[in-house]
């Protein structure tokens, strides 16, 4: 098998992540370094059928791993959903002498991944999210960067809201998973965590909770609110509205997408891009690379795509006990 794969493609797919050019980056040197040739795929699976390809030497990913975002570019692509694209971009893999694709997403991107495989272009995906909310893996490239980012922001809200007594609604992103909710939450040191796995919608006990630190003399109130559950805006109403005390509601938004990546998200990066380089030259193909119990492992994308994840109930308990 690798004397037959000569030469690989890399693409990043979905929402962008920072960390996201330090696993481009791996993926380039770690494969010339093999004896392979190496193609970038501008713009996702929609640059792969578009074919935006260009060949990248060692030279091509320098200076690039301090940045955030992602130099391929992304994009979102319906048309590699179906079969018809999807047989299109291996037809165009193949056209440019494509063997393999390491792929550098979410689950979403997983999936265009599988069918590749399936169609015979060997292919090895990079979970790149800042939602740490894929099943196989304790860490997503880009997580660790886009808490630190949210972190920094509620301190400072947080400090405008002691000075003006204020409560205050501040929404993190995560699609579906309460994982930067949650890790902020207690960072921060919040005085509510609202997250999609755990929320009941029980809004009359955060008003109780409000007016109880009040009497108690706590200047002001966080309120951590993921974006699985969102509606940050219409809630500081209806708490304001109940309690008589100005609430505010900041949305971080895609902030948190962007930055000069931490040393985590650059080094596990990089690890998981060389990672996925050497399985895929072992002969492996629709893996998913992943780190488990500090080890980086892979697992095949069917079985990573089927498994399911939650929050940690100690970690939840915890983030209760120092409210």
């Amino acid at each position: 098998m690798a004397k037959e794969l000569k030469t690989i493609g890399v693409l990043t797919s979905g929402g962008d992540a920072p960390g996201m050019n330090a696993a481009i980056r791996a993926v380039v040197r770690t494969a010339i370094a093999r004896g392979l040739k190496v193609k970038g795929i501008k713009k996702g699976y929609q640059g792969l059928l578009n074919e935006e390809i260009i060949d990248m030497e060692s030279r091509s990913v320098s200076e690039i791993i301090q940045k955030g975002g992602t130099i391929l570019g992304t994009a979102r692509c319906l048309e590699f959903k179906t079969k018809e694209g999807q047989q299109k971009g291996a037809e165009i893999c193949r056209k440019h002498g494509i063997d393999g694709i390491v792929v550098i997403g979410g689950d979403g991107s997983y999936r265009g991944a599988q069918a590749l495989s399936r169609l015979g272009i060997n292919t090895i995906g990079i979970p790149g999210t800042i939602d740490l909310d894929i099943a196989c893996t304790d860490y997503t490239v880009g997580f660790d960067t886009a808490i630190n980012t949210a972190m920094t922001a509620i301190d400072k809200v947080k400090d405008t809201s002691s000075s003006h007594e204020r409560c205050s609604i501040i929404e993190v992103m995560g699609r579906n998973a309460g994982y930067i909710a949650l890790w902020c939450g207690v960072a921060n040191g919040a005085e509510d965590i609202l997250l999609p796995e755990k929320y009941d919608f029980n809004e009359q006990e955060i008003i109780n909770n409000i007016i109880v630190n009040r009497r108690r003399g706590k200047t002001h109130h966080i309120i951590i609110n993921a974006e699985g559950i969102g509606h940050s805006t219409s809630m500081a109403r209806r708490i304001e509205a109940a309690t008589g005390i100005e609430t505010r509601a900041t949305i971080l938004g895609y902030m948190q997408r962007g930055g000069n990546p931490t040393c985590k998200d650059r080094y596990y990066a990089s690890i998981m891009g060389s990672y996925a380089v050497d399985i895929m030259l072992q002969g492996k193909t629709n893996r998913v690379v992943g780190h488990q119990h500090g080890e980086f492992v892979d697992f095949d994308i069917e079985e990573s795509l089927n498994m399911q994840k939650g929050i940690d109930e100690y970690q939840w308990e915890v983030a209760h006990l120092l409210q």
